[in-house]
C-alpha cells in the first residue's frame, strides 16, 4: 500500500521545483521591468527629445497600418504636434509578411496625421525591438529619444534601448480595439519574449542587417 506521507513529500518537492523554475524564468522579465522603471510615461506627461522612435508591427491587408500600429503612430504624431519631439524614426520590417511596415507608417504619419514629411525617417531593417535600438544608435546616430509602443511591450523596448546605451524614455501608445483577451495574450507573449531580449542584450548580438551610417536623421533634424 502506498505511503501517503511519501506522496505528500513528493508533491511538496514538485511544488518547490515548479516555483524555482518559475522564478528563474521570470528573471528576464523582472530585468525589463526594473530597467524601465521611472522611464515610462503617458503622452501628456512625456519629456522632450529630438527624436521619437516608433516600433513597427503588422500592416493590414489593404496596406494601411493595423489598429495597434495606427495607435502608435497617432501617439508619435501627438508628441510632434505638441513640441515634445522634432523627428519621427519609424522602424520596422520593410519586407514583412504583412507588407512594408515603415512605408505604411510613413504614409500614415504624413497623410492622415499631418506630420511634415521632412520630419519622418524610415528604417526598413528594424526587424525586431533589439535591432531597432542598435540600428537607431549605430546607423542613425540617435543618443537620446522617446520610444513609442503599447504598454504590454513598453518595458522590454525601454530596457533593451537603455541597455545598448540609448537615453530613452518610453511613451505608452493608444491601443484601439485591445480587448482584455488580446491584452492578456500580448502580455503573456511579451513575458516569454523577455528571455530572448535578455539573451540578445547579454551577448550583444549584432543586428540582422548591418548598414553604413545614414545622414537622413541628421538632415531631418536640420530641416525640422
Amino acid at each position: 500500500m502506498t505511503d501517503p506521507r511519501r506522496w505528500r513529500r513528493y508533491a511538496r518537492r514538485l511544488a518547490v521545483g515548479g516555483l524555482v523554475v518559475l522564478l528563474l524564468a521570470s528573471i528576464p522579465w523582472l530585468w525589463t521591468e526594473i530597467a524601465a522603471h521611472g522611464h515610462e510615461y503617458d503622452p501628456a506627461d512625456a519629456p522632450t527629445a529630438d527624436v521619437v522612435v516608433v516600433l513597427g508591427t503588422e500592416v493590414a491587408p489593404d496596406g494601411q497600418p493595423s489598429a495597434r500600429l495606427a495607435g502608435r503612430l497617432r501617439t508619435a504624431a501627438e508628441l510632434v504636434h505638441a513640441g515634445r519631439a522634432r523627428v519621427v524614426l519609424v522602424s520596422g520590417d520593410g519586407g514583412g509578411l504583412s507588407g512594408d511596415e515603415p512605408a505604411a507608417m510613413t504614409a500614415y504619419l504624413t497623410g492622415e496625421l499631418g506630420v511634415d514629411p521632412r520630419r519622418v525617417v524610415a528604417d526598413p531593417a528594424g526587424l525586431d525591438t533589439y535591432d531597432t535600438c542598435v540600428r537607431a544608435r549605430d546607423v542613425y546616430g540617435v543618443g537620446r529619444a522617446l520610444i513609442v509602443t503599447q504598454g504590454y511591450h513598453l518595458s522590454r523596448a525601454v530596457a533593451l534601448c537603455r541597455h545598448v546605451g540609448l537615453d530613452v524614455d518610453g511613451v505608452t501608445a493608444d491601443c484601439p480595439g485591445c480587448s482584455t483577451g488580446l491584452l492578456a495574450e500580448k502580455t503573456a507573449r511579451d513575458y516569454l519574449a523577455s528571455g530572448k531580449a535578455a539573451w540578445d542584450a547579454v551577448r550583444r548580438r549584432p543586428p540582422a542587417v548591418r548598414s553604413p551610417q545614414s545622414p537622413h536623421l541628421r538632415d531631418a533634424l536640420r530641416a525640422g
